[in-house]
């Protein structure tokens, strides 16, 4: 991470980038302080690894966005900057956890509708889809075995969770290093992310396990949940559980966990390489076997989060070039009229 996070060129001075310090020390002082700057990665992963030991895996947005503000801060002291880095981690970051800890909390008020929750139209697609039969059901009855997880599962359940701090992680690494990048995906993420809120407001929508359980589909297990708990981790899948005051169990339509994959794939398949393509392409078809596979998601749950990714992603860009063009025409100088002038 130090290496990703590492010093970058002088960026211009709206990029907001952390910049090392320059003005000179004391000999003895700067000695000193290069030696505590050594460390601050280690007194990070020690108290990482204490919390996780006490508390288990960090799951929760709001608890995930602390430790990486954590790990911005500890890089920004590794890599000698001054209190200017201190503080642009904070403006930058901040204001990003206030605001998806308040969607997290609407999207609990949004679990409570006048109008019932729709579970009929997702399935008679999927049993379509399935020539009769879902595929969360035809997957399940084959690959899963009760009480003794393959590796798929194991698996499975990695993909899963890398929806709680997979975005993060990339919008770290970009506002190190392309602070302009780090807006521009920011600002997909925020607009998918409450459009999602918006569609689970006007359409709440049961997931397969909720609809299995109302008896309108054969027995089904949530996989992930259940491997979580027979691996000792309850810690982990108490994130499946209900009561909350973040839980929303009739926020299926759109899915989000394969909504974002998508939008990663989308934003970076321009400038991407080959090799990162595959991935790109890998991550969202991983996710999406994954939700099937595990009762999370119908399969038109997942292809509704791909529209809104594509939406989303070619909608901002769309505007972001409107709005540069209309900057460069405005601030390009008048071109003198040369019909009449002599030859």
């Amino acid at each position: 991470m130090t290496k990703l996070l590492r010093p970058a060129p002088p960026p211009p001075a709206s990029a907001g980038r952390l910049r090392p310090v320059t003005r000179p020390l004391p000999g003895a002082r700067a000695s000193a302080l290069a030696r505590l700057r050594l460390l601050a990665w280690p007194l990070y992963l020690v108290a990482l690894l204490w919390y996780v030991r006490t508390y288990g895996l960090p799951y929760s947005n709001d608890v995930v966005f602390c430790w990486l503000i954590g790990a911005l801060l500890a890089a920004a002291v590794h890599s000698g900057h001054g209190p200017r880095g201190f503080l642009l981690v904070l403006r930058d970051w901040v204001p990003v956890m206030a605001v998806v800890w308040a969607y997290s909390l609407l999207r609990g008020y949004g679990a409570h509708t006048p109008w019932a929750p729709h579970w009929r139209p997702q399935l008679r697609a999927d049993e379509l889809l399935g020539f009769g039969e879902t595929l969360t059901v035809r997957l399940q009855y084959g690959l899963y075995t009760p009480g003794s997880p393959h590796w798929y599962d194991y698996a499975a359940v990695t993909v899963y969770m890398s929806h709680f701090f997979m975005i993060f992680v990339v919008l770290a690494v970009l506002w190190r290093r392309r602070h302009d990048r780090f807006r521009h995906l920011l600002t997909c993420y925020l607009a998918l992310t409450f459009a999602g809120f918006a569609t689970y407001i006007l359409f709440p929508a049961d997931p397969p396990w909720l609809t299995a359980q109302e008896g309108h589909m054969p027995a089904l297990t949530r996989v992930v949940s259940d491997v979580l708990t027979q691996s000792g981790l309850p810690r982990a899948g108490s994130v499946f559980e209900n009561g909350s005051r973040f839980a929303n169990d009739v926020a299926a339509m759109p899915s989000l966990h394969s909504a974002y994959p998508a939008m990663l794939l989308f934003f970076f398949w321009p400038t991407a390489s080959r090799w990162l393509r595959v991935l790109l392409v890998a991550y969202p078809l991983a996710m999406a076997f994954t939700l099937v596979y595990g009762a999370e998601h119908f399969i038109v749950d997942v292809f509704a989060g791909w529209a809104y990714a594509a939406a989303v992603v070619y909608g901002v860009r769309w505007l972001r070039e409107r709005r540069r063009t209309r900057l460069l025409a405005a601030a390009a100088p008048a071109q003198p009229d040369r019909a009449g002038a002599p030859g």
